[in-house]
């Protein structure tokens, strides 16, 4: 399951007058912001090795070292700046064949793993901000679940909402997401809504990812 091995990295931008994010095209989830082109790409690498283990935990060998290929540049919007990956790029319309799914829809089944191990491992309550501000633990995963929720609505796929509590409600809904994504597209946008597959798996991914992540730094 694991793509020909190279250190060629396409990446793409997308970027207001205060935050960019650089985004790993084919390596969904992998997603950094900050506020200039040049220093988003330098957080993508930084973040190199701790997506590493969200590839290896998906069956997939990932290099070791990167050669950037900016490959597009999109101006941001409000979500941009709220602090979300919000642009379809025209590489998300790319067809993504059944081998190509399989891994797309791997790497995001690792990245709700990450989260959940992550999360389980850590302390109720999380280091604030330096603001003082900062949803503590339980109240991420109640969030990463209910967002996980609106993400299933914009691939065509409408149950009630899960309790983060009902463990089995959580496992059907991220199951008949990856259904979606396992099928092979011709880049089209799914459910004749907005996000084409390599898109949903991106945006699904980086945001369970993000939180995993925010999660393990605010852990005393």
């Amino acid at each position: 399951m694991s793509p020909a091995r190279s250190d060629r990295l396409e990446v793409a931008l997308e970027g207001t007058a205060r935050k960019v994010f650089a985004s790993a095209l084919d390596w969904p989830g992998w997603s950094r912001s900050a506020k200039t082109d040049e220093a988003a790409i330098e957080a993508l690498l930084a973040y190199a090795p701790r997506y590493a283990t969200v590839a290896n935990a998906a069956g997939l060998e990932f290099p070791t070292s990167f050669d950037v290929d900016l490959v597009e540049r999109q101006e941001g919007g409000s979500g941009t700046e709220f602090g979300v990956p919000s642009r379809v790029t025209e590489a998300d319309s790319r067809p993504v064949d059944a081998a190509e799914a399989k891994r797309l829809a791997a790497i995001v089944e690792a990245a709700w793993a990450t989260f959940d191990r992550v999360a389980a491992g850590a302390p109720a309550e999380l280091r604030k901000g330096p603001r003082g501000g900062g949803r503590d633990r339980d109240k991420m995963v109640g969030h990463v679940i209910e967002s996980d929720w609106y993400y299933a609505r914009e691939i065509g796929i409408r149950v009630k909402q899960p309790s983060p509590t009902d463990r089995p409600a959580v496992e059907a809904l991220r199951g008949a997401m990856l259904d979606v994504l396992r099928q092979p597209s011709d880049g089209s946008a799914l459910a004749d809504r907005r996000w084409p597959t390599r898109y949903a798996a991106r945006r699904i991914a980086w945001h369970s990812l993000d939180h995993a992540w925010e999660i393990e730094d605010r852990s005393e």
